[in-house]
């Protein structure tokens, strides 16, 4: 349900790029990690502000939340669920998709096979 909440957030603000991350088995500190692009330092810190309202709306008060002030990244800690909000240049420089998701072809592959 939590997670739901989250993506409706997000589309409610028109993030863009949303995707969701299965990150069970690779760490403990959360099951999904969502990462969206905001056009804007304004519209990512929108995009933030509108998950931790969502969130509180569902009885999830957020752990935590970083990186407001500048905007550039702002991260959600909703405990199992992880939303991470960046701007495009950001977003691509740090590649979070592709840190979180190594070795899953080579998984999907030896499973298919």
């Amino acid at each position: 349900m939590l997670r739901l909440r989250v993506l409706t957030a997000l589309d409610d603000l028109k993030a863009q790029n949303v995707q969701e991350i299965d990150v069970r088995g690779k760490t403990s500190i959360a099951d999904i990690m969502v990462v969206a692009t905001g056009t804007s330092t304004r519209h990512v810190k929108s995009l933030a502000d509108e998950v931790v309202k969502f969130a509180k709306q569902a009885g999830m008060a957020p752990l935590g939340v970083e990186g407001q002030r500048e905007a550039e990244w702002v991260l959600v800690d909703l405990g199992d669920i992880i939303v991470h909000v960046m701007l495009p240049r950001v977003r691509e420089f740090y590649g979070l998709e592709r840190l979180w998701t190594v070795g899953d072809d080579m998984a999907r592959a030896a499973v298919a096979g």
